[in-house]
């Protein structure tokens, strides 16, 4: 998708779709209150083209909801598609949800014009200091999600892909500030979509090894360090924890290691990303229901994450230094699979006795975690699609957030606020950290069906130590399982946005 910036009056914008915001402002509240859509553009123009279709009531300006014009009077578009934001937010943070709002109401637009041939899109960002940069980048971004579509392997695919698609902001902004937010949006939203298409590959073409494959040849593209590893270098590491994962499964497993090293940054903090890679998850012995296990293909979504933030991190060029672990394999219930009751030793020397051999993301992630501070990293990120408990508190609508550093944790919770996705903090604590005691060995994988999204994270935090580290369970959010206005059914990329913002946040 070629994407564009123009600060081009409305009316005179020859396309084959101008797309302008709408929202309702209505106030009164009872029965008879009716919405009253407002289109938020200046252009007068616009405004009469859209005022009789307005006028009718057949459009609410509901979040998402469009409405179609063909041939408006005025304009050089041949059509007109108006997009609900809904009704304005609390005064508080209304210009930062309206800013959301935009982004999916640019995945709206695009997901609109796919199946109807349309091509070209100029999107109108409202005539409103609240979308300057922010609605620019927002923008970008949306239209990126939109455009993703998870069909790969149909014989009969069409590709119905935007060719172009082209931010108008209004002419009287800081033209250098939205021009660079431009640009961040762009490399964003390909970051994430990038994400996106490792998760969507079945599990007989996204193995362990070609993860890796991939990810060393994104890391050649954009200038990032890249060594990808596999059984040897386990047994070298003493990764038990993850090895006792791989073992069941022929396909060797992958350890990707990518580096970002800023020119001249020789101090500071060193940030590690660490991402499961269980690019197939059977369950193991502990095998799980056939219903739905198809989608365990997405069990490396977590991985996908910091390969994608790795993309966009080497592009954007924050000054700090970074390393992105991928620890990869499959979850496989083979004669050599590891069983529940054995006990293996982790990098870290700590021994783990496995009650579940479906409890594994989690202990992939403790040889990742030691290996990223055995690197240097002085702060820690993790995201996983861990728990089934985690969706079962939260549901499909958060994912779930740890931390034992409050200072850490706080940067996350600002990129949350540009990002726009939504995490939700659950605690931690040691009557959590007394359910995973072993009586055999140091700690056990599960703690038991009572609070286990906390279990698992206790048990990451047990590898992260005193390390700053935050832990991201998106096992509820990782995959759409229905299609939305702004986004397909599949995978959704989460964490890619908002794990960027966090190194961005760094130094400070």
């Amino acid at each position: 998708m070629q994407t564009h910036l123009t600060f081009t009056s409305l009316s005179g914008i020859k396309t084959e779709l101008l797309a302008v915001l709408a929202a309702d402002t209505q106030t009164a509240k009872g029965a008879q209150a009716k919405p009253a859509p407002e289109l938020l553009t200046a252009d007068a123009t616009v405004k009469a083209a859209a005022a009789q279709a307005l006028a009718s009531g057949e459009f609410k300006a509901a979040a998402n909801e469009t409405l179609l014009l063909h041939a408006p009077t005025g304009l050089a578009a041949k059509r007109l598609l108006i997009v609900g934001l809904g009704k304005p937010a609390a005064a508080a943070k209304q210009a930062q949800i309206k800013v959301n709002s935009v982004r999916d109401a640019a995945g709206a637009a695009v997901r609109f014009a796919k199946p109807r041939g349309i091509r070209e899109i100029v999107f109108a960002l409202p005539s409103s200091e609240d979308f300057s940069a922010a609605g620019v980048r927002a923008a970008v971004e949306g239209a990126f999600v939109g455009d993703f579509d998870p069909d790969t392997y149909r014989s009969d695919r069409k590709d119905q892909s935007i060719a172009s698609f082209t931010v108008a902001a209004p002419a009287d902004c800081d033209r250098a500030a939205l021009e660079a937010a431009f640009a961040e949006g762009v490399i964003l939203g390909e970051s994430q979509n990038f994400a996106r298409s490792l998760v969507n590959e079945p599990g007989n073409k996204m193995t362990p090894t070609v993860l890796g494959q991939r990810a060393a040849e994104m890391a050649k593209q954009v200038g990032l360090g890249c060594e990808v590893y596999s059984t040897e270098k386990l047994h070298e590491l003493k990764m038990g924890a993850f090895w006792g994962v791989s073992q069941g499964s022929t396909e060797p497993p992958a350890l990707i290691v990518m580096r970002y090293e800023p020119a001249g940054v020789k101090e500071g903090p060193i940030l590690g990303l660490v991402g499961k890679g269980i690019t197939f998850d059977t369950g193991g012995i502990s095998i799980k229901p056939s219903d739905n296990m198809e989608k365990m293909k997405y069990d490396m979504a977590g991985g996908a994450a910091m390969i994608g933030a790795m993309r966009a991190i080497a592009l954007l060029k924050p000054r700090v230094r970074v390393i992105g672990i991928v620890c990869a394999a499959e979850n496989m219930p083979d004669g050599k699979a590891q069983k529940p009751g054995d006990v293996q030793t982790a990098m870290s020397g700590k021994t783990i006795e496995i009650i579940n051999t479906d409890a594994e993301g989690r202990l992939v992630l403790a040889d990742g975690l030691a290996y990223a501070r055995q690197l240097g990293a002085t702060h820690l990120i993790d995201a996983a699609t861990l728990t089934g408990a985690c969706v079962v508190a939260l549901g499909m609508v958060n994912a779930g957030a740890f931390s034992n550093d409050d200072h850490a944790y706080a940067k996350f919770e600002a990129a949350l606020a540009v990002s726009g996705e939504k995490f939700w903090r659950l605690p931690l604590g040691e009557d959590y950290a007394e359910m995973i005691k072993s009586e055999i060995a140091d700690i056990k994988n599960t703690g038991g069906r009572w609070g286990g999204a906390i279990t698992a994270a206790e048990f990451l935090h047990a590898f992260a130590e005193d390390t700053p580290w935050i832990h991201l369970d998106i096992a509820g959010v990782a995959w759409v399982e229905d299609s939305r206005p702004y986004i397909a059914k599949g995978p959704s990329g989460v964490g890619v946005r908002t794990i960027v913002e966090w190194v961005r946040s760094y130094p400070d």
